[in-house]
């Protein structure tokens, strides 16, 4: 049990479409400490991109290799702009075991941004719905699931109460962010709307769950290259990129397995102290 702290857990990733993604690093990552692992996938919004769609049996079949003595894994595929998707996934990924209890929100639209002059309700809304509010709702689902319905109607606004103080955690959820208040986000303005109100809410949302005895941290992973800063599947330029790499700590960007290895840790017992934070994790990025 030492070496698998996430034995008997069951852990829903979204956002695992592509084995060159955070979202399979961080369910690779989770099946290797034990845990049965489902993921979540929307393969069409790859397809738009310029590195393309990847082989999803492939991506479920490399899960599988990482999965520790009878653990398990499924996935499921779902557009999480609709909202009602969002019971449907939960109740998939709760049928694998019973019960879900760790979720990691990884899913994310990009592409077709632009700068403020380009935004208008539409573009603002695609970014929202799927960046900022399926994260949300997703999260609100998770906690139904693991918490005891209250005894008397609670109203809208009211505090949450629940059953403190807890052994241990109950549940597990992590937000994905990006580096918008480290610096500007040029022709990315929908984007970095859409997580800056992710980063902007964890506190508060963190606040409540933990009366549930559920632990919400934010991530930010820094520049992660997950394929899109390959010369042959970029969408922009790389133009000087060796020379600027050249300028950081370590002379690289980082790799789907550097914030995945956060996210692992902090699922554990040893990481739950940590509570209510957004965390970067860029390898000093942020810094030079």
């Amino acid at each position: 049990m030492t070496d698998l702290p996430l034995s008997g857990r069951t852990a829903l990733v979204t956002g695992v479409s592509r084995r060159r993604g955070i979202g399979f690093a961080t369910a690779t990552k989770l099946a290797a400490l034990g845990a049965n692992i489902v993921t979540h996938h929307h393969r069409e919004h790859d397809r738009e991109q310029p590195w393309g769609a990847d082989d999803l049996q492939a991506v479920r079949d490399e899960i599988r290799e990482h999965l520790t003595d009878r653990a398990l894994s499924s996935d499921i595929g779902a557009d999480l702009a609709d909202p009602s998707m969002i019971t449907s996934v939960i109740d998939h990924a709760s049928a694998l075991t019973g019960s879900v209890d760790i979720l990691v929100c990884n899913h994310a639209k990009s592409g077709d941004d632009g700068s403020i002059l380009d935004m208008t309700p539409d573009r603002l809304d695609a970014y929202w719905e799927v960046n900022a509010r399926s994260t949300l709702l997703l999260t609100a689902e998770f906690a139904r699931r693991l918490s005891a319905p209250p005894e008397t109607a609670r109203r809208p606004g009211e505090r949450l109460s629940g059953s403190k103080p807890y052994d241990c955690p109950q549940g597990h959820v992590f937000w994905m962010t990006s580096g918008q208040v480290q610096g500007p986000m040029p022709g990315e303005i929908a984007y970095a709307t859409s997580k800056a109100a992710l980063a902007g809410v964890t506190g508060s949302v963190a606040s409540e769950l933990l009366e549930l005895g559920i632990i919400l941290n934010t991530v930010n992973p820094g520049p992660v290259n997950t394929g899109y800063m390959d010369p042959e599947t970029t969408d922009r330029s790389l133009d000087a990129l060796d020379d600027y790499l050249a300028t950081t700590p370590f002379g690289r960007f980082g790799t789907p397995s550097d914030p995945a290895e956060l996210i692992g840790w902090l699922s554990t017992s040893a990481g739950s102290w940590v509570v209510g934070q957004v965390l970067t994790s860029d390898g000093g990025f942020s810094l030079s």
